[in-house]
């Protein structure tokens, strides 16, 4: 019996990434899965450049004007539709944009068990409550209902949650399913927090390479990949670059070594 095609989902909005980061990000899964894959973006936008290799479908739930008020909600809360583009019942894998591929994922791809959520303990939380959703997966059709509750209570819920969209997705799992299952911690790895040296040494060394066994590298906030390819914190201008006292810690030494990768 031939074995499914593995499922593997993103979205794209705005912007700050493009056709070329979705192209990337395709090929770097790629190189390291030896397993037939379809690979889909929601967007809305449109994407002249992209490879031919990626679907485009539309934004679930995009339609909706909260969506468009609640922008970090477009991917924690409408891609659990219930349908997502006529995937439903098929185990799907979400990765940002803002990764590097750095190792084999075949082990990764069947790891989960069942219908269970699978994603990445957060390394910024203390405890088990919050995934980071970087990378994860689920059973298209068992999440529906937070996609339902964040429609019908979306006031109140920006009000408790704010922009924490992640928080919001792993307390509904959590409620529902009574805990977040999550990937080995040594197969996802943080820029930031695993390779960016503490200060004041990274203003002198370049940030290192992550283990051998990290699969995936993950450039959540600041710098994302092409600062550390800059070498700064964030581009100039922006609100979150280093500014007065704060030009001491925010810093990161040029990163050549990410386009072995990024490609």
């Amino acid at each position: 019996m031939k074995s499914e095609r593995i499922k593997i989902i993103t979205i794209l909005w705005g912007n700050k990434y493009d056709e070329d980061d979705l192209n990337r990000l395709h090929s770097m899964i790629s190189r390291n899965l030896s397993s037939q894959f379809d690979f889909f973006v929601f967007s809305n936008e449109d994407l002249p450049k992209l490879s031919p290799s990626i679907k485009q479908l539309p934004e679930p739930g995009q339609k909706r004007e909260i969506y468009s008020n609640s922008l970090n909600y477009r991917k924690e809360a409408a891609l659990c539709d219930d349908e997502l583009g006529g995937l439903k019942n098929h185990r799907v894998f979400f990765f940002d944009l803002d990764v590097l591929v750095v190792g084999n994922l075949d082990e990764l791809f069947n790891y989960p068990r069942g219908d269970e959520f699978y994603i990445i303990n957060d390394w910024n939380t203390k405890g088990n409550h919050v995934g980071q959703a970087t990378c994860y997966s689920f059973v298209v059709g068992k999440l529906g209902f937070i996609k339902k509750h964040f429609e019908e209570n979306h006031s109140t819920v920006i009000k408790e949650f704010g922009t924490a969209s992640q928080e919001y997705l792993s307390f509904h799992v959590i409620n529902r399913f009574g805990k977040l299952n999550f990937w080995p911690d040594c197969w996802f790895r943080s820029f930031r927090f695993h390779c960016l040296p503490s200060w004041p040494f990274r203003k002198f060394i370049i940030p290192s390479i992550p283990p051998p066994e990290t699969k995936v590298l993950a450039f959540h906030g600041h710098p994302d990949i092409k600062d550390a390819l800059a070498g700064r914190w964030a581009p100039p201008g922006l609100k979150k670059s280093a500014h007065g006292w704060k030009k001491i810690y925010k810093q990161c030494r040029k990163t050549d070594w990410i386009l072995d990768y990024w490609r």
